[in-house]
C-alpha cells in the first residue's frame, strides 16, 4: 500500500489515503507561484448542509483589498476539484489564490471571490449506484446551502452575470451539468479535463437544440484538456457535439497528463476571460 513520506511536509490530501508532493521551482516564479505582489486571503469555512446532513469545509479565496473596500461588491467563480481531492485541493496543490493574486496585479483579471467546496456529496469510494447519485446531490447542496451561505458571508455581486462556475476532472462534470442546467445562475463556465455524462445529448436537448439562447447566456464557455490525458478523446467529442451543435466555446489542446500542471494553466487561461 502507497503511504506518504512522513518526513515530507508537502502532501497532497486526498478523499482517501494522501499523496507526498515534490516541487522543483523556477529560477523566476512561475504563474502559479508567490510572486512580490499583493496577496488575497483564503478561508475555511465550515457548515452544517441541510441536504447532505453533514458538515461540510469550503475554502474561500477573497482577492487583495477585499478587507479595505467595505462597500464593494465580488463576483464568483465556484471552482470545483477532481475525484478522490479535498476542498483543499485547488489552495494546497493547485495554488488558485497565488494565480489569482499574479493575474490581478498584472491586471489580467477582474477582482473575484472564489469558492472551493468538498465535491462528494456520497462518500469517495460507494458502489457506482450511490455514486451515481453524487453530481445530483452535490447540485442541491451547491444550490441550497452552498450558494446562500456564500452570499449572505461575503459581500458578493448579484445577479447571474456575477457568478461563473468551473472544475477539473470529476468537477469539471459537474460544471458541466451544473451549469448547464442553471443557466440563469451562472454566466460562464470551464470544463478541465473532463468529459460528458452518459447521455449527455439527450439529457441536454433543450440547451444544445437552442444555440442562440445558449450562446447569449454563456458569456464564456471553455474546455481544456491535455493531449496525453486519458480522457482527451472524449473531452475533444463533446468539443466536437458543441461545434456540431453551434454552440460557441473555446476547446484548448494543451501538451500535458492528468495533472495540476495542466489545471493551472487552465485557470491562469478562463479566470481573465470572466467578468468583463
Amino acid at each position: 500500500m502507497a503511504i506518504a513520506d512522513p518526513v515530507n511536509p508537502r502532501v497532497k490530501l486526498r478523499a482517501r489515503t494522501s499523496a507526498s508532493l515534490v516541487e522543483v521551482p523556477a529560477q523566476t516564479p512561475d504563474f502559479w507561484q508567490p510572486h512580490n505582489v499583493p496577496h488575497g486571503a483564503v478561508t475555511i469555512n465550515w457548515q452544517n448542509s441541510t441536504v447532505l446532513k453533514e458538515t461540510r469545509w469550503v475554502w474561500v479565496y477573497t482577492p487583495p483589498g477585499y478587507e479595505k473596500e467595505s462597500k464593494r461588491r465580488y463576483p464568483v467563480l465556484y471552482l470545483f476539484h477532481g475525484s478522490n481531492d479535498t476542498a483543499a485541493g485547488w489552495t494546497m496543490v493547485g495554488y488558485a489564490n497565488f494565480v489569482l493574486d499574479n493575474l490581478l496585479a498584472e491586471k489580467k483579471a477582474v477582482p473575484m471571490i472564489v469558492v472551493m467546496p468538498f465535491g462528494h456529496a456520497v462518500p469517495f469510494g460507494s458502489p457506482p449506484e450511490l455514486q451515481a447519485k453524487n453530481t445530483p446531490l452535490f447540485e442541491e447542496y451547491l444550490l441550497k446551502d452552498l450558494m446562500p451561505l456564500v452570499e449572505s458571508t461575503y459581500r458578493v455581486a448579484a445577479g447571474r452575470e456575477n457568478r461563473a462556475i468551473a472544475g477539473l476532472s470529476m468537477g469539471g462534470s459537474q460544471s458541466l451539468q451544473i451549469g448547464l442546467r442553471n443557466l440563469d445562475r451562472f454566466s460562464a463556465l470551464a470544463v478541465f479535463s473532463s468529459s460528458p455524462p452518459t447521455e449527455f445529448e439527450t439529457q441536454f436537448a433543450d440547451v444544445l437544440g437552442n444555440s442562440k439562447a445558449t450562446n447569449t447566456k454563456l458569456k464564456a464557455f471553455w474546455i481544456g484538456c491535455g493531449k496525453q490525458d486519458p480522457v482527451f478523446p472524449r473531452t475533444q467529442k463533446l468539443s466536437e457535439l458543441l461545434k456540431a451543435k453551434q454552440i460557441k466555446h473555446t476547446f484548448r489542446a494543451s501538451e500535458g497528463p492528468h495533472t495540476y500542471t495542466e489545471w493551472r494553466k487552465y485557470l491562469a487561461e478562463f479566470a481573465p476571460l470572466l467578468f468583463r
